[in-house]
């Protein structure tokens, strides 16, 4: 196994079974093509077309559009088609966030091939030793990658709410952090993937932030969604990435990425390159 294995588990799609979703002319995202076919069956909300999916019922203006898309996901849930409702609306956008022209629910997204937006925390310690890093092992009772490690603190980005903001909530749910450590995160980047789901496509951009963290901080998971937390030298942790599917498949690659910026991954590696392009496969 190598560090580009991981790249490619977060980049496997086959673009022959995809078509665009389309609505009033832009390019909102992908979506397979006998899940496209399904939606023209009853009615003709959407329809297709040299561009692709359009939803031609969409109205016009954000709430209404939002409310519209609610009441598809809604019919498409009660038909098997998809599978559950999350809760968080995310954007849809063919963009940056903030550039919404409407939202959808996150479960749904991936059936739209919306790209959805996430933060991770690269925890860390420096020991006279090394560096040490944080690493959590998800719930057995999590939906998605149940029992498998993860970033200290990951989450998704919900529509109306801070980057900061959601930033603190997240550390404080996941590790039982105050606001005054979570601060101290520093932006560093983001990683950017496309991958095939079960329900759909994932192309998909995540924040990652550095946080060194006092010898003495134990993170302490207060919402249930983490089993436990176990502090790793960085060498373990890359080997484990390398040769390993124990992580959840986007935490890898924020993993390696920190490896690379923190020089535990060198420009002497025969993949350096190639490595540090392909973590941004996106624009």
């Amino acid at each position: 196994m190598s560090f580009l294995a991981r790249i490619d588990d977060c980049n496997r799609w086959a673009p022959g079974d995809y078509i665009a979703f389309v609505v009033d002319g832009e390019q909102l995202g992908m979506v397979r093509t006998e899940f496209a076919q399904s939606l023209c069956e009853p009615d003709q909300a959407f329809v297709l077309t040299g561009l692709g999916l359009q939803w031609r019922s969409a109205p016009s203006g954000f709430e209404a559009r939002t409310e519209a898309m609610q009441q598809v996901c809604d019919e498409l849930i009660a038909r098997g088609l998809i599978s559950y409702r999350h809760g968080e609306q995310y954007p849809v956008t063919a963009g940056r966030r903030q550039d919404a022209r409407f939202l959808i629910d996150r479960a749904c997204a991936p059936y739209f091939g919306i790209r959805a937006f996430g933060q991770h925390i690269n925890g860390f310690v420096r020991r006279p030793d090394g560096l040490w890093m944080w690493i959590a092992r998800r719930s057995a009772d999590r939906r998605v990658y149940p029992n498998r490690l993860d970033n200290m603190v990951a989450g998704g980005l919900p529509w109306g709410i801070a980057l900061n903001d959601n930033l603190r909530k997240e550390c404080a749910e996941e590790a039982g952090m105050p606001a005054q450590l979570a601060d101290r995160a520093v932006p560093v980047g983001a990683i950017t993937y496309c991958r095939a789901s079960k329900r759909g496509l994932k192309p998909d951009v995540m924040y990652c932030y550095d946080l060194e963290l006092p010898a003495d901080f134990k993170p302490d998971c207060q919402d249930g969604e983490v089993a436990g937390f176990e502090l790793m030298p960085i060498e373990q942790v890359a080997e484990i990435v390398r040769d390993t599917n124990a992580f959840k498949l986007n935490c890898n690659l924020v993993i390696i990425d920190f490896l690379v910026r923190h020089g535990v991954l060198t420009p002497e590696h025969p993949d350096y390159l190639e490595i540090v392009q392909r973590l941004r496969s996106l624009t």
